[in-house]
């Protein structure tokens, strides 16, 4: 935890000048947040600064480690982390995510961000009636003209603390949920599956407590494989400048059906999604797509000159692969 730690920590002891304090001069929390279990850094300290990234160096250093998520990264002051990532790459290349959605960190710091936002447009989509409108104009017209080429976003429906504090998968997203899953596999990004997701988890986990999970043969853990197993050998689903960006196809439908393609090195994916609650039958701008198609999850074969429509039940969607 980069920003704070537990109030038993050795370094509360060794090294008091290293927390930020209360006008009192006590240690304190994250101001106005409810974390009354932890103590903040202070990273004015050139101290405390060399020590956090003289302990991340050990771990790539000394144990091979791949890189780091790193929580509340937007909490720690930029330059921090653009120099600690300088420092761990000349030990080898890692991977860093950060719990946060600040474009900014991906400049120098951060190759992944977390996708709070199109958590929050997916939810209100699937649990509260809204159209796609929020989804397209409030994240993904934002990432494909704001964020850099290749910053990573990490695209989920569940994650620890999601799942703690906000309700489960089915609960958060409803009959949605499997129509949410597609997108978040085939958007540009990087998709999360949340422990137990896969065996259709549908409960809070304990967040502070072992909580086991009853694992199982389950529908969401075939739809995941399905997805992802196109996802690695289809260079148009890769990440960042490695596949494929999303191109809108306008349809007949736009208040509630999402349709884009993306394509990379002759491969093609075109994903069409219906979030509503109603049978649609949505034709699709024509010159978008010519060729024949399989779909992914049927097998069946879509030829888009031939079609008078692409037919979607309630919350269905399409994954329609190019030959």
């Amino acid at each position: 935890m980069a920003n704070h730690s537990a109030w038993d920590n050795p370094l509360m002891a060794e090294h008091p000048d290293w927390y930020i304090k209360t006008p009192e001069g006590n240690f304190q929390s994250t101001p106005w947040r409810d974390y009354d279990d932890i103590i903040d850094f202070d990273y004015s300290r050139p101290g405390l600064r060399r020590h956090m990234t003289e302990a991340m160096k050990y771990w790539v250093a000394e144990t091979d480690i791949d890189g780091y998520r790193c929580d509340v990264a937007s909490f720690v002051p930029i330059e921090f982390w653009e120099n600690a990532r300088k420092e761990l790459d000349a030990i080898r290349p890692v991977f860093m995510l950060a719990e946060s959605e600040y474009k900014d960190l991906h400049k120098r710091a951060f190759d992944m961000t977390y996708a709070w936002t199109l958590w929050d447009h997916l939810h209100a989509i699937t649990t509260k009636g809204r159209d796609i409108k929020g989804l397209t104009e409030g994240y993904i017209a934002e990432h494909v003209s704001v964020f850099p080429e290749n910053a990573y976003r990490m695209a989920f429906t569940d994650n620890h603390d999601k799942n703690s504090w906000e309700g489960n998968q089915y609960a958060n997203f409803g009959d949605g949920l499997h129509a949410a899953m597609v997108l978040c596999a085939t958007i540009d990004g990087m998709p999360l599956v949340y422990s137990g997701q896969e065996a259709g988890l549908a409960r809070s986990l304990d967040f502070f407590e072992k909580d086991p999970i009853e694992w199982k043969a389950h529908e969401n853990a075939d739809i995941y494989k399905k997805l992802f197993d196109l996802k690695h050998r289809n260079q148009a689903l890769w990440n960042g400048k490695w596949g494929g960006p999303m191109i809108r196809i306008k349809n007949d439908k736009m208040d509630h059906v999402l349709s884009f393609s993306r394509e990379k090195n002759g491969d093609k994916v075109v994903t069409v999604i219906n979030f509503s609650d109603q049978a649609v039958s949505v034709r699709l701008e024509a010159e978008y797509h010519k060729g024949r198609y399989a779909e992914l999850f049927s097998g069946e074969e879509y030829v888009p000159e031939r079609s008078d429509g692409v037919g979607l039940e309630p919350w269905g969607y399409r994954v329609l692969v190019k030959k």
